[in-house]
């Protein structure tokens, strides 16, 4: 059953309230991202369908009957029926052959080179999935991104030597992780 509270912010969203809109996506934006992510396992896919979840919310929040249930349920549903729309898109997607999605990838470079490339990313993806949320972050933010510890310290509200301690048990873990992948062997 839907909270009293709850029911107000939907009814003043309801009536084209941007504040409610607002503390409506702080308040369920992580849950549904994290619902569509260990779905689609794919970070910018999930970013993607949780943005379109709260589109359709504000499209469709006057459908929405706040005595039925929760508005979390409903976003629930909204969630699950795009993850299921992308997956009948993905299985229609045409493939190309192996050969055309590595010249398609990189034009300049060898296919060989490709398709290490790929490979080396595949696996890095696959490994990412053991670490803990806060380790994955500082991963991608020193090593992909670039940043200094000072910026992944703001970025993730930790001081610079907890972001240290965190980077030092988070390549541990990767690495770890990559012998399990069989990616990397010390």
């Amino acid at each position: 059953m839907i909270s009293e509270r709850e029911a107000r912010l939907v009814r003043r969203a309801q009536q084209g309230d941007p504040e409610a809109f607002a503390e409506l996506y702080e308040r369920y934006q992580p849950t549904i991202y994290t619902y569509i992510f260990y779905r689609v396992g794919d970070a910018e896919a999930a970013e993607d369908l949780t943005a379109d979840v709260f589109v359709r919310l504000v499209e469709k929040i006057h459908t929405f009957q706040v005595q039925d249930r929760p508005l979390l349920s409903w976003l629930y549903t909204i969630a699950r029926n795009l993850i299921i729309d992308r997956h009948r898109r993905l299985e229609r997607a045409p493939s190309l052959p192996l050969e055309e999605r590595l010249v398609a990838e990189d034009d300049e470079s060898q296919p060989a080179q490709v398709a290490e490339r790929t490979l080396t990313r595949e696996c890095l993806a696959k490994a990412l999935r053991h670490l803990t949320e806060d380790q994955r972050q500082v991963i991608l933010l020193k090593f992909v991104e670039d940043r200094s510890n000072a910026e992944v310290a703001a970025i993730l509200a930790k001081t610079e030597g907890a972001v240290k301690a965190l980077q030092h048990r988070a390549l541990a873990a990767l690495r770890r992780a990559l012998n399990k992948e069989k990616c990397y062997e010390p």
